[in-house]
């Protein structure tokens, strides 16, 4: 049999990029520089030394110039004449965005779609010898504003207020307008309008440079005969065997018959294709397989599948991924939204997922690892993929699928209202198309979501009342209820799909709220925005898919991207990098309730960030603590994509934020948490505590508790025991003995609950406060604290001998690159504790012990008082 026929150049070098229009530096106006394949323009320029690294500072507003910019990216290759029945295609991976691409002078093709791939024959255009390719980038914005004024304006997020009380005024809709909108538009530019990634124009988490560029490969293919245009695996489990149907589409430069040949270890199957059919499919059946499982479930089994297509003894082409044979489906009996994985219900560990850096081509696959590691580390088993960004790499699912990692795959629809018009649907169908069947070997990918809070929007924020005033139909409720779901069931009916998140009917009712906590999925957005933390324990919803609370980027990260001055979070430096409205705002009045004050910047890096964690770790603990009935916690989120204050967990430079932490222990396999609970164990504000046992593992937890109320120094002031006793994945609550709960001194009293003894490997403990931190009598450092070094970095020992809440070594502060492996450690007295510092750094080993390293919520309080 013959090799592959099908060859594939890639063009990576000898590419530049040059500056063709709109205001630039006078050193950029019309330059011709190197550039990198697949890159950007901002990557290029920086390389260069043409421009500021963006992200430090305020060099993001400086850069504005770039987003009226036309650029070109060319290049010079050889090739030679096609031969007789030979294709010469040009490959381009993704091109962002808005592209004009010539080959040798001659126009072959026009893009304006990020989201895809494009292919074009370019036998005609090509020429024995050397061969010059341009590819031309238009101004996104430009593009973009100009499809706003051909389609009309649409939300993004929220309406335009003048026109909403111009309506009002004119009786158009009825109405307080103020009440209708409750907010001012924080989006300016028109990302609904193009296939673009939607933070490429800015979020409340995401700096605005629109970037422009090849971001993925580009190539020539030559072949002959016939090739693979799509190859899509559908895997499913039908008893103990592993069953996976190959359907393949084929282009053609020829009738001649074909044959397909499919391999699952050592069993095959093929089927032929006559010379007039264009696609086909083949099932492969792999007895006893070992299945595919979450992390926490079980393996994560992968099998190799080979695909080859043939024609007589010629071997054509090829295709190779790996597989996991696994089941999934939601149960949504009576309001459930509970992942079903080979049988067995999954409480999702999860965090929303964005692209790891803004500038994307510097996102390399060891980063991938690196940060899905960091998720499963902390206990997760899922990632959102949010709609505002991309479908992500072919790396990234890779490693998802290889750790247990379950991906929630969002379509590329955020918090706006997208126009219906015959293009951009023809865009999306395309988009989806070919995502659909590119991710479908991938046994991370779960679930389909239709859009980010899109029905949410329509349903809440204004939208239908601005586009009753501007006469304008069509939202975006025909892709999240005919095309998307039209297309999945042809493409890919193995998987679950959702409208949209949060939802709670699918068709979408009017009559339905679809944010509504008793069915499907919610937001819980009004905490942070608007209420306490602790009002995350006002209701038990069936699934949370996305929540989050602030905090600010590591102290080595501010101190890498801002200079002096921007250590004033009132600074233009500092607000540059705080993209929420009224954020700082925000952030006072989350902590104020619990913690103290600080005027001292550095005091008030650690309250902010203590404050987030703590904020999460209290809603975590809420929704697990109510299983089976709320089946899922998705937090806002797991990544940053820049240095900036945000909802992250691990920031723009990978270093964990206290967050981090905070999530690493409420996702703990075992949890004990005190719980508010009304006399009928349903949730009441301000019930009587309870103690909630989550045993998330898949193994019987049975235990002694002991219930003990001591003073702060450790002194025993009320002791009860009682047997815990949690099935597999089962929670129980406990009803703690009154006499424990009730404490002659609220600010010098705790309860403390353990399963098992201190000190043992599968010891838990759950620690209960009479008052808020603020108003507790903490001594400063109830501890001893001495460090080491150790091979591999230091090593710091701590020995309480009264109570210590959430010690803390900001080991970043030290060494930039050190990382802790725990923290947030609350100790009672005559505890002991050991922290790991990895770093490579030669330092004194008591610097990890100073004032402003070694922190606490007992220090924080002390200072204050």
């Amino acid at each position: 049999m013959t090799a592959v026929t099908l060859l594939a150049n890639p063009l990576r070098e000898g590419w530049t990029l040059s500056h063709t229009a709109g205001d630039a530096p006078s050193a950029i106006a019309g330059a011709t520089i190197d550039a990198e394949v697949p890159g950007t323009t901002h990557t290029d320029l920086l390389r260069a030394g043409l421009i500021p690294d963006p992200y430090y500072g305020t060099n993001e507003k400086d850069l504005q110039w770039m987003w009226r910019c036309d650029w070109r990216y060319s290049t010079e290759f050889a090739a030679t004449e096609p031969t007789a029945g030979e294709r010469v295609d040009l490959v381009f991976d993704g091109l962002d965005t808005v592209a004009t691409i010539s080959l040798n002078g001659h126009q072959v093709g026009r893009t304006a779609n990020m989201h895809r791939s494009y292919r074009f024959d370019v036998r005609e255009a090509l020429e024995a010898g050397a061969n010059r390719l341009d590819v031309d980038f238009s101004s996104a914005l430009e593009y973009a504003l100009a499809r706003e004024e051909q389609l009309g304006d649409r939300p993004r997020p929220q309406p335009n207020l003048e026109l909403i009380a111009e309506a009002a005024r004119q009786g158009v809709i009825d109405g307080d307008p103020d009440e209708i909108l409750k907010g001012t538009r924080n989006y300016p530019h028109p990302f609904n309008t193009i296939r673009k990634m939607a933070c490429s124009f800015g979020w409340d988490w995401g700096p605005d440079l629109q970037t422009a560029g090849i971001w993925k490969g580009v190539r020539i293919e030559r072949w002959r005969v016939a090739r693979f245009a799509a190859v899509r695996p559908l895997v499913t489990v039908e008893g103990t065997t592993g069953v996976v149907t190959v359907h393949v589409d084929v282009e053609r430069a020829s009738d001649a018959p074909l044959t397909v040949v499919a391999k699952v270890g050592t069993a095959e199957a093929s089927v032929e294709i006559d010379g007039t059919a264009a696609s086909g499919s083949v099932r492969v059946e792999v007895p006893n397989a070992d299945l595919w499982w979450p992390i926490g479930y079980g393996d994560a089994v992968l099998h190799t599948l080979t695909v080859e297509l043939h024609s007589a003894d010629e071997h054509l082409d090829s295709f190779e991924r790996r597989i996991g044979f696994r089941t999934i489906e939601i149960d949504q009996k009576g309001g459930a939204f509970t992942f079903v994985v080979n049988g067995k219900k999954v409480f999702v560990k999860g965090a929303n997922w964005i692209p790891d850096d803004h500038l994307m081509t510097r996102i390399m696959r060891e980063r991938l690892v690196r940060r899905v590691e960091q998720a499963t580390a902390a206990n997760m088993n899922l990632l959102r993929i949010w709609g505002g960004g991309i479908y992500e790499t072919d790396d990234f699912y890779d490693v998802c699928d290889e750790r247990g990692v379950m991906v929630w795959q969002d379509f590329l629809f955020a918090c706006a209202a997208y126009a219906e018009d015959a293009e951009t649907v023809a865009e999306v169908e395309a988009e989806v198309r070919e995502n659909v069947t590119r991710l479908a070997p991938h046994a991370s990918l779960v679930i389909y979501n239709g859009s980010n809070e899109n029905v949410w929007g329509w349903w809440d924020w204004g939208w239908q009342q601005a586009m009753a005033a501007t006469g304008l139909e069509g939202w975006g409720q025909k892709y999240y209820e005919e095309v998307l779901p039209t297309i999945l069931a042809e493409l890919d009916p193995t998987r679950p799909y959702t409208p949209s998140s949060p939802f709670s009917t699918h068709p979408y009712k009017d009559d339905v709220h679809p944010n509504d906590p008793t069915v499907g999925t919610v937001h819980e957005w009004k905490v942070w925005n608007q209420i306490d933390y602790t009002h995350y324990a006002d209701y038990a919803p069936r699934f949370c898919s996305e929540f989050g609370f602030q905090g600010p980027a590591t102290w080595a990260t501010m101190l890498a991207n801002l200079p002096s001055e921007g250590f004033d979070k009132t600074s233009e430096v500092w607000l540059a990098h705080q993209k929420a409205d009224k954020g700082n705002d925000k952030l006072l009045a989350g902590y104020v309730p619990h913690l103290p004050d600080s005027d001292d910047f550095e005091t008030w890096h650690w309250i902010t960030s203590l404050n987030q964690a703590r904020a999460i770790e209290f809603g975590i603990a809420h929704y697990r603590s109510w299983w089976p009935h709320t089946a899922g916690a998705i937090v806002w989120q797991l990544n940053d994509c820049w240095p900036v204050t945000s909802w992250a967990a691990v920031d723009g430079e990978e270093r964990p934020k206290p967050l981090y932490y905070a999530l690493k222990k409420v996702f703990e396999p075992r949890l004990l948490t005190f719980q508010p609970r009304g006399a009928d164990g349903g949730v009441e504000v301000g019930g009587t505590a309870h103690l909630v046992a989550v045993n998330d593992s898949d193994e019987r937890w049975s235990e002694t508790l002991t219930f003990t109320r001591m003073a702060l120094d450790g002194t025993e002031l009320a002791v009860a025991t009682a047997h815990l006793s949690a099935g597999a994945r089962e929670t129980v609550t406990i009803e703690v003995p009154s006499h424990v709960l009730s404490p002659a001194d609220a600010r010098g009293e705790i309860l403390v609950a353990d399963a098992g003894y201190p000190g043992d490997v599968e010891h838990v403990r759950a620690v209960w406060t009479f008052a808020e931190d603020k108003d507790i009598a903490y001594e400063a450092a109830p501890y001893t604290a001495t460090a080491r070094k150790v091979d591999g970095g230091y090593e710091i020992e701590v020995r309480a001998h009264g109570f210590v809440r959430d010690l803390t070594v900001l080991a970043d502060k030290v060494d930039p690159e050190a990382v802790a492996d725990a923290a947030l450690l609350t100790l009672v007295a005559d505890d002991r504790a050991v922290v790991t510092i990895a770093s490579g750094s030669d330092v004194e080993p008591e610097a990890f012990l100073a004032p402003n390293v070694l922190v606490s919520v007992n220090s924080l309080v002390a200072a204050a008082r």
